[in-house]
């Protein structure tokens, strides 16, 4: 086989091929225009929480903005987020934790005095229980002499009212340049200049030049495509349903509505997050049939059901389910007036004392001395805000790199746009910004020692840290979810003995609580940044690590503890 070319004969004589002309012509083409590509040491795609952390968290730092040039580019409309003004009784429907360590990080890049504190909500305890068994583990910031007890296990928060306050504190930073509204169009490997730096065109064609290119542009990330890093995960067979609850206040002799609640059922968790004495939000994990087939319902469907999930046995909840499913197959959604029945006879049927607070129909005043029980299980739910319902699928993705190598060098993926996580145990937030404070840390140190902040080697410190205690805190849930999902006798009672032993196991628990509330302090040093308190996330994390903590306590506590685990492990046999 042979192979020609076209030739040319210039006015010297010379004879060049034309593929030789191609390549001059593409070399003039660069060279006339490289005075239009715009360098800049550090590029951020992804205006979420996590860009916006790491731009506020590197232009913070009077070092690092003297001395690399930082741009964030956001597809989205920044100034609204930026102009978010609710009424003080109106919340948003996605709402996060943050740990102890999330919000030491935000006071000290300077973003938390931007914060509505108003509009947040400390959590003091946290109580989690299977949905069969009804096994109980409760964990309370107060029996703790720590700083954690001053701050709660967790503090909620809307996540615009977070994006909003990195953005106020991005209005002090001039030097962090933002282009918002801005989309990336492609990403390209530069070949002829500045030894391969990412090459950034946006739809207002410009191009940017990355010494260092950041994603943090979410789950479907162009910058993880030019990077070409792969990534490996799963859609659950489950749906997340949000909302904003209105519920009536705790009573006088009643603590104040800082308690998350959580309730393991096979088809999901549900959580009850409070925010205000009168206002919480829902996550409420399920399949996808029954969430579409309650969000087609009338609103007050929804808070019932919401109210008969935490208090029901679930061989009730199960059968309120198909009549829900079978409604909506008909073509006509199950009326509120018909739950209410229905919940009304199940509850008499099971013996649930209408002055309870297992009793979900009935609402009274909260007057006078209240049952025993009613710090159980959450407020009765009233209402549910207007516009707030939503729902979204949930996945499991981790990236099998967070540093680009090759053609993808230069790059580097942080929060959603390396790992998704479920939402039973409130990480995900606070995942990306644990990425963030690594990775400003890598590039501060990387700067100070005079190195090149986009090389591999400067990147490297932070993949090590990050990525084992990302898949670490990731596996850990994604274990929780598949042995919570299972109606199994011998699964139930197997997890059912594990959270009543470590509930009544005070001195590991509050060794929990400490090394919890401890990354406040280690992860400025890069240790420990995945602990943390979360709603339910700490305390239902540990149930996989229940055996191994009474094997290690059986040496001090001998027989007592041999006494307990066979005294809890009869009240399911």
């Amino acid at each position: 086989m042979s192979f020609t070319s076209t030739v040319t004969t210039t006015r010297t004589g010379r004879v060049v091929s034309s593929r030789v002309l191609r390549q001059a012509a593409r070399r003039r083409y660069f060279s006339t225009h490289s005075s239009d590509i715009i360098n800049r040491d550090i590029v951020i795609v992804g205006g979420g929480p996590a860009g916006l952390a790491i731009a506020s968290a590197l232009g913070s730092s009077c070092f690092i903005r003297k001395n690399a040039s930082i741009t964030l580019i956001e597809g989205g409309d920044l100034s609204k987020i930026k102009s978010w003004n609710p009424p003080s009784e109106s919340f948003s429907n996605r709402v996060s934790s943050l740990t102890n360590a999330s919000y030491a990080f935000l006071q000290d890049i300077g973003c938390w005095e931007h914060v509505d504190e108003a509009r947040t909500c400390a959590v003091e305890q946290m109580q989690v229980w299977d949905g069969i068994s009804e096994a109980r583990i409760e964990f309370n910031a107060n029996e703790m002499s720590s700083p954690i007890g001053r701050t709660g296990m967790a503090r909620l928060t809307e996540n615009l009212n977070l994006q909003r306050a990195l953005l106020r504190q991005l209005d002090n930073i001039p030097e962090v340049q933002i282009m918002q509204k801005t989309k990336v169009t492609s990403i390209e490997h530069d070949t002829e200049h500045h030894g391969g730096w990412p090459l950034i065109r946006l739809d207002n064609d410009q191009i940017l030049r990355a010494r260092l290119l950041i994603g943090a542009d979410g789950f479907n990330s162009p910058v993880r495509k030019f990077a070409n890093i792969s990534s490996f995960g799963w859609s659950y067979d489950t749906q997340a349903i949000v909302a904003t609850l209105s519920h009536m206040p705790r009573g006088a002799f009643e603590g104040p509505n800082t308690v998350a609640y959580q309730r393991f059922l096979p088809t999901g968790p549900i959580a009850f997050l409070p925010l205000t004495p009168t206002a919480s939000s829902l996550v409420w994990s399920t399949k996808p049939s029954l969430a579409t087939a309650l969000l087609a319902c009338d609103p007050r469907v929804l808070y019932l059901m919401i109210n008969a999930a935490f208090r029901l046995p679930y061989t009730s909840i199960k059968y309120l389910h198909e009549r829900i499913l079978e409604a909506h197959s008909l073509g006509s959604p199950i009326s509120a007036d018909q739950v209410q029945e229905e919940i009304q006879w199940r509850e008499k049927t099971h013996g649930i004392d209408r002055n309870s607070a297992y009793s979900s129909v009935l609402v009274s005043p909260n007057v006078g001395i209240p049952p025993a029980d009613s710090e159980s299980v959450p407020p009765i739910v009233t209402e549910i805000q207007a516009g707030t319902m939503a729902s979204f699928p949930l996945r499991f993705n981790h990236a099998e790199s967070y540093i680009g190598e090759g053609q993808g060098a230069r790059t580097v993926l942080v929060g959603d746009a390396a790992h998704t996580i479920h939402p039973l145990a409130g990480q995900g937030l606070n995942l990306g910004l644990a990425d963030a404070e690594c990775l400003v840390r890598c590039i501060k140190n990387n700067l100070l020692n005079g190195g090149d902040l986009g090389s591999y080697t400067a990147l490297l410190p932070y993949t090590q840290e990050r990525y084992l205690a990302n898949h670490t805190m990731m596996s850990s849930v994604d274990k929780l979810h598949k042995v919570y999902s299972t109606e199994l006798q011998p699964i139930v009672w197997a997890r059912s003995v594990g959270v009543e032993v470590l509930n009544e196991l005070d001195s590991i628990k509050a060794g929990i609580m400490m090394t919890a509330g401890a990354t406040t302090k280690n992860r400025q040093h890069g240790e420990g940044s995945s602990n943390g308190w979360s709603l339910a996330g700490s305390a239902v994390q540990t149930l996989a690590a229940t055996a191994h903590a009474a094997s290690a306590a059986r040496g001090v506590l001998g027989n007592a503890l041999g006494s307990a685990v066979r005294s809890i492990a009869a009240r399911y046999q």
